[in-house]
């Protein structure tokens, strides 16, 4: 089940991309709901993260970027959880986003930017990638993050293709970023593709492809009315063999994130059949 804030249809400025995307996802037959009580719409973010056997992980939510803007902090612990109940939620205090987490296929593997060490300074870099492991129940790659990024989330600079394939950013930065996450992903074994992008204002997305919401039915691909949009939904038609859906996020992407920003989703379990 794929949730988003609630505030996607109670905010005005964010109606017009919202009903588009809602409309993209009925086209699909893809069920969702919205989420009551979040300050902000950016769920991927404090919401807990799911591992490879089931269990959610809470990480305290205390972006260093959030630190004057209290009133749009969302606490999953105190503001969600006693009315959303997960079974096998464990609590954490690294101070995590979950933007900052990109899991491969498996979720054996997950990228996070070094963002994680500024947020976490009083814990040794040893010490925290092991205890990320042992929480995420996966191998920790760490990547550089983009310094100009408020967030410098990963799910804006890397997303999996397949387990041993990731897509990344085709427009490199001045400081060569994108060529130092593709060595580091290298190796790491795993392949690093473009993906088409191009440069906005800062702090927006507009122009990341990349930050896409999958379903196991379809791709869900953020668009912009911009000319690069046809090379994005064609290089993305010919990378994935489920369909390309386009969904033109303006709106929201101009506020600095996309479909996996202000998405996230909760393992359910379907009924038997009888008979």
């Amino acid at each position: 089940m794929i949730y988003f804030s609630s505030l996607l249809l109670s905010t005005p400025a964010y109606v017009p991309a919202a009903r588009r995307l809602f409309d993209a996802l009925d086209s699909q037959n893809i069920e969702y709901r919205l989420l009551d009580g979040a300050k902000d719409i950016w769920l991927r973010d404090f919401m807990p993260v799911r591992t490879k056997s089931g269990k959610y992980v809470s990480f305290r939510y205390e972006p260093s970027y959030l630190a004057g803007a209290p009133e749009i902090r969302t606490d999953f612990r105190s503001e969600i959880a006693t009315h959303f109940p997960l079974e096998r939620l464990v609590y954490s205090d690294i101070n995590l986003d979950g933007g900052n987490i990109v899991f491969s296929p498996s979720r054996e593997i997950a990228v996070i930017s070094d963002r994680v060490f500024s947020e976490n300074p009083n814990v040794s870099r040893f010490a925290l990638v092991g205890e990320l492991e042992s929480l995420l129940e996966a191998r920790v790659i760490l990547i550089p993050s983009l310094a100009s990024d408020m967030t410098g989330h990963a799910d804006g600079m890397v997303r999996f293709l397949d387990e041993h394939t990731t897509l990344g950013n085709g427009t490199p930065y001045k400081n060569g970023l994108e060529q130092k996450i593709a060595r580091t992903l290298k190796s790491n074994g795993i392949d690093a593709l473009d993906f088409p992008y191009f440069s906005s204002p800062k702090d927006s997305a507009v122009g990341c492809y990349l930050n896409f919401l999958e379903t196991e039915k379809a791709i869900f691909l953020p668009v912009f009315g911009a000319p690069e949009d046809e090379s994005a939904v064609k290089r993305a038609t010919e990378l994935f063999s489920k369909p390309v859906v386009p969904v033109v996020l303006n709106e929201i992407a101009k506020e600095g994130g996309c479909l996996n920003c202000i998405s996230w989703e909760r393992e359910v379990q379907m009924p038997s059949r009888i008979g």
